[in-house]
This record gives structure tokens, C-alpha cells and sequence, in this order.
């Protein structure tokens, strides 16, 4: 199998879910959407991710993505394991587990990489765009948690650059200055970035954030 890169049409499936079952991009419809996996139900720090997704719904609401999540363990596991996610997170879990107990899923998005772990997934992270893109990808070793500010932020850039000809710079947040595209002239700025832009190499321009 071919792996997965940016710009690929995310690979579509059927799976059955904590929340019934889904035709992946039916279910995506016209939102941006996080596929992330676990490498098992009833592990520490898997536990502490879906409880931070969970508190971070509304974020991911706001910028019209869904969550879906993927561990290789079978939904009667995933049931019982919800139930100790919302009891130590003090949460509600909104969002969908996939039961990917034969691998189908993880198989097809490259999650199970046979030097880290024959079995289990690494945590993988594929963010998708409403064209079913993928946009970007993460892999995380299973003892390392993710950052899920770090998602958002990545989510926050995707959507400006995907509307304006901006880039964003290191460490940005939303609502700070972007950098104007090399391929916008100088004379062109003043139309299309009317808040005025700062010149500090003649490739290196910075405008405020335009969107704000």
C-alpha cells in the first residue's frame, strides 16, 4: 500500500462507532474533520487525550470540525471504557470512537507501524478539509500525548490560508500578524490587504491577520 500524503483524498470507509455507523465521508458532509487513533482502550494516557477532545468540543465546533476517534478494541470495550473517560476527566464524550477491531481502518490510514508495535497503533493525527484532503499529518510514539492546542492552532492556519494568500510563522496564534505570499507583488498588497503591511526582506512581508 501506496502511504498516505498531503494533498491525497483522505481514504473513505465504513466503521462501526460508540455512536452507531458511519459512511466516513457522508459523515464528514462539508466540515473539516481530526481522524486520530489510540493504541488501546484502558491506557492511561489515550484516557487523558478523548477527556482533553471532550472539553475541547466547543473549539472544534466553532471551527465547524468533527472529531473522530479509532482504537483497535471492539465497541463493547469502547462502551466500558467511555464510562471511566467521563468518571476520571469529569467529561461527556460527544464524539464517535471507531471499533476497529480487525484493523481495517488503522490498516488503510497507515496507523500500525510494525517497529514501534506489531499490535497497536501509534497515535496517529490526519487533519481533513471539507474537499476530504488530507491536510495535515502527525505521528506521535503511544507514550507521548498529543497537543491539542497545538491541533487547533494547526486548524485556525489551515482555514485562513486556505481563504487568503497568507502563510503563518513560527509559533503563530490567531489573531497575530501573517506573512503575505511571495507570489503577491508589492504594488498588488495595498488591494487585497488593506490594514497596511510591513516590509523586512523583499521576501518577508507581514500584514495583520486579515480575517480579524
Amino acid at each position: 500500500m501506496a502511504s498516505l500524503r498531503l494533498g491525497d483524498i483522505a481514504p473513505d470507509f465504513t466503521a462501526e462507532t460508540s455512536q452507531g455507523n458511519i459512511h466516513f465521508h457522508e459523515w464528514l458532509g462539508d466540515s473539516w474533520g481530526v481522524l486520530f487513533s489510540h493504541p488501546a482502550d484502558f491506557t492511561p494516557v489515550c484516557t487523558t487525550e478523548l477527556g482533553t477532545v471532550a472539553n475541547y468540543f466547543p473549539e472544534f465546533e466553532k471551527r465547524n470540525t468533527k472529531v473522530l476517534a479509532l482504537s483497535v478494541d471492539g465497541l463493547a470495550s469502547h462502551k466500558e471504557w467511555i464510562k471511566d473517560i467521563e468518571e476520571t476527566q469529569n467529561v461527556t464524550l460527544q464524539y464517535p470512537i471507531i471499533a476497529d477491531e480487525n484493523r481495517a481502518v488503522a490498516t488503510l490510514y497507515d496507523m500500525i507501524h510494525p517497529n514501534a508495535n506489531e499490535t497497536f497503533t501509534v497515535r496517529s493525527v490526519f487533519i481533513i478539509g471539507p474537499d476530504k484532503k488530507i491536510k495535515l499529518m502527525l505521528t506521535y510514539p503511544a507514550s507521548t500525548g498529543r497537543n491539542f492546542d497545538e491541533l487547533l492552532r494547526v486548524i485556525d492556519s489551515l482555514q485562513l490560508t486556505a481563504n487568503y494568500s497568507v502563510a503563518t510563522p513560527a509559533n503563530w496564534k490567531d489573531g497575530q500578524d501573517v506573512v503575505i505570499a511571495p507570489a503577491i507583488k508589492d504594488e498588488d498588497i495595498p488591494a487585497k490587504f488593506p490594514k497596511g503591511f510591513t516590509k523586512i526582506k523583499y521576501y518577508l512581508r507581514t500584514t495583520p491577520q486579515p480575517n480579524k
